[in-house]
């Protein structure tokens, strides 16, 4: 008698983690749709979350370097600062940035020096993981009537850098800005083509 032959089991084919998902660089948001979000917050008593949007807006930092800001970053000896200076998680380089009166959530705060700013569901000596903000950030930006797929924590990130290049055609300006230790990667990040450089270099007389 033949000795059965076991079949071997069918591996069950991987799901792309972005089966169904736009992928891509995310746009910056309009200074309209910021505006919409931020009524929207403010009509509603949602203190944590305007400042969050907030100083994700003004800060231009990273979802993984907004959900690490601890009181002391943005206020040091117990005072809120005009200026706040983080260090990035990804290149591990310092970044300055500005903090907006809206931003200053620390005043309707208990906070201690030590704690995270933004406090996550495991208690209070944790923050709020990278999911959780990317779940606020799709809530906010359905709020403002826009489709969720096509934006993301980046495109915070990428809103005021986006503002200022355009005022300004200052590359170098938004380069230190995002921290970014290569032009480069800043013009590949706001997405300039060559129509751009063009346009503001016929700006300048010399």
């Amino acid at each position: 008698m033949q000795d059965e032959v076991t079949a071997a089991p069918t591996p069950h084919p991987r799901v792309p983690w972005n089966k169904g998902k736009l992928t891509g660089a995310k746009p910056p948001l309009r200074p309209k749709h910021v505006w919409s979000i931020r009524t929207k917050l403010q009509i509603e008593g949602r203190v944590r979350e305007l400042a969050m949007f907030n100083l994700a807006i003004d800060s231009k930092l990273r979802g993984c370097d907004v959900v690490a800001i601890r009181v002391e970053d943005v206020a040091a000896g117990g005072y809120t600062a005009d200026r706040a200076t983080v260090r990035q998680k990804k290149t591990g380089r310092p970044v300055r940035f500005e903090l907006s009166e809206q931003t200053r959530y620390l005043r309707a705060t208990n906070k201690e020096p030590g704690e995270f700013l933004f406090t996550g569901r495991r208690g209070p000596q944790t923050n709020m993981t990278t999911r959780q903000y990317a779940r606020l950030v799709s809530a906010w930006i359905g709020s403002a009537g826009l489709d969720p797929r096509l934006f993301g924590t980046h495109s915070l990130r990428r809103t005021k850098a986006t503002l200022i290049y355009r005022r300004t055609g200052n590359l170098r300006a938004v380069q230190l800005l995002l921290g970014h230790t290569k032009i480069e990667s800043t013009v590949r990040y706001l997405g300039i083509e060559v129509d751009d450089a063009l346009a503001i270099a016929e700006q300048v007389d010399v």
